[in-house]
């Protein structure tokens, strides 16, 4: 049974949904338009020839959304295990100065600003998209190279490189990831919040326009941002206990 940290992180994910639609629905779009239509028309005509097409393209469409996540997804996880072996080695100095309930008070304030940011009452979080940014201005050329991405062998790598896209969510937890105190426990979280991150971007792909309409619905974005802050009000509350049964499996406690 999953530890009950590594499910908070994937609720996260999940309820951070309408702003993963926001950030990332033009590439996932574009990933849906992108498959040629030689590749799924097969020599069949009348309605069993549209019923053909259309069920092959739909397999098409899946193969590609799934290699570009999976792509993704990997690229979190990489950037999990980093910071969880940073802040690994910043436990060496604990019993100096009490860095890791500084850095766990800093991720949980980084969820509260995450909350905010998702019901539109302040853009904390800008700023420090911001500065993702820098990074992003030398990978986003990299990224013509697989664009129009017509197969797995583009959509994978594109997926890898749009994992780097600035991204308040992302940062929030991977702040969370300096307090795990290991890369096994940063791979983790991140890669349980990029699971939960999948069913929105799947669907953004696939149903595209029908999917944006209800993420843009003002009691939707602010439910999200609620149960996130929740989340990071939780935390601060029991700072005390490095946050308790809820972070058990993913704070470190030394």
């Amino acid at each position: 049974m999953p530890e009950t940290g590594y499910v908070a992180v994937f609720l996260i994910g999940l309820l951070g949904g309408t702003h993963c639609v926001g950030m990332c629905g033009g590439i996932v779009g574009a990933l849906s338009a992108g498959v040629p239509a030689a590749s799924v028309n097969p020599p069949m005509g009348g309605v069993a020839g549209r019923v053909s097409r259309t069920a092959s393209r739909s397999a098409a469409n899946w193969q590609l959304h799934l290699a570009y996540n999976a792509g993704r997804i990997t690229s979190y996880t990489l950037a999990g295990a980093l910071l969880g072996a940073i802040g690994g080695l910043g436990m060496v100095l604990n019993n100096v100065l009490p860095v890791q309930m500084v850095l766990y008070i800093g991720a949980n304030l980084m969820l509260i600003a995450l909350g905010l940011y998702l019901t539109g009452v302040t853009a904390l979080l800008a700023p420090v998209e911001r500065l993702g940014h820098r990074l992003w201005v030398l990978i986003q050329p990299l990224t013509r190279r697989f664009l129009p991405a017509r197969s797995v062998a583009q959509a994978l790598p594109l997926g890898l490189l749009w994992g780097f896209l600035p991204c308040g969510l992302v940062y929030s937890v991977l702040a969370t990831a300096l307090v795990s105190g290991s890369a096994e426990r940063g791979a983790g979280l991140l890669l349980a919040f990029g699971l939960g991150t999948l069913p929105n971007l799947m669907l953004a792909g696939l149903l595209l326009a029908r999917l944006r309409d209800v993420v843009r619905r003002k009691w939707v974005r602010i439910a999200s941002g609620v149960l996130v802050l929740g989340f990071g009000v939780f935390g601060l509350v029991n700072a005390g206990t490095l946050g308790g049964r809820l972070w058990q499996g993913v704070v470190c406690h030394v």
